[in-house]
């Protein structure tokens, strides 16, 4: 009888310890935490057509901000967009000045050392605007791994490790900013810009009489929302929630609304 009540006891401790962990991980989710809160609050730089951008009213418009406001709504939350230098994007996460990064953020293992990604929402690639004068003798990136030429990117993002890796002759200019580097392009104070795919599109859209664009990626780039690590709750939400959204089409509606329009460049321009 001893036995049976020691051993009855045994079992009710382990499975209260583990009811208690099992309480004690989900308050400390980051799902629950913005359920409390009422806000979630998504980190991006507003600098990156189309996924983020200011109109001319100052408010950050844009891809993934159409994408974040269908997540507060099917949260049931208000939504807090924290705009962060890019530089400084991961520790402000880790840092817990938000609860996800929502900004056209490329999966990269170094990266993934750091934070945890959802599935991919979008699949891009490095491309380059080279100055129209260049457009028969430059046919692609390996053409441009040459020190005679100079290429402009922003500073510490994929298009910066990629131009560093694909074209290591080549002279270097980083910027701050997407914009200030392609118009190194146009005032003709470099040779080239390297960018990911849809920024390049739109850039060489407003600028096609001074720029070419070679359009073919020549890297393979998956784009992802970042988290914290040790949050499994809320990674499987957002993948159930953007597996759900690309199959009621209302993913697609916002695809095509900043992809395949340029009616939006009105707002900022």
């Amino acid at each position: 009888m001893k036995k049976f009540v020691l051993s009855f006891m045994l079992i009710f401790l382990i499975a209260f310890s583990a009811a208690a962990n099992d309480n004690s991980l989900w308050e400390k989710s980051t799902l629950n935490q913005i359920m409390k809160r009422g806000v979630l609050r998504v980190g991006l730089e507003a600098g990156y057509m189309p996924f983020e951008i200011k109109n001319k009213q100052g408010d950050i418009i844009g891809f993934d901000v159409d994408i974040a406001k269908i997540m507060a709504k099917e949260m049931g939350v208000k939504l807090e967009l924290v705009n962060t230098a890019w530089d400084g994007i991961i520790p402000a996460l880790l840092t817990k000045k938000f609860d996800i990064i929502m900004s056209g953020m490329t999966v990269t293992p170094q990266r993934n050392l750091q934070i945890n990604f959802a599935d991919p929402y979008i699949v891009v690639g490095q491309t380059i605007l080279i100055r129209k004068e260049l457009a028969d003798e430059i046919d692609s990136y390996r053409d441009l791994n040459d020190p005679k030429y100079t290429i402009a990117t922003k500073l510490g993002v994929t298009a910066d490790f990629a131009t560093k890796k694909y074209m290591p002759k080549a002279k270097l200019k980083l910027f701050e900013t997407e914009p200030e580097a392609a118009m190194e392009v146009v005032n003709g104070k470099a040779d080239a810009f390297v960018y990911d795919l849809p920024y390049c599109a739109i850039f060489y859209a407003e600028n096609k009489k001074k720029l070419a664009f070679l359009d073919e990626p020549f890297t393979y780039e998956p784009l992802a929302w970042a988290v914290r690590k040790g949050d499994p709750d809320f990674i499987n939400w957002l993948n159930n929630f953007l597996a759900l959204i690309k199959g009621d089409g209302r993913y697609d509606m916002i695809y095509k609304k900043w992809f395949e329009s340029d009616a939006w460049l009105n707002q900022v321009q």
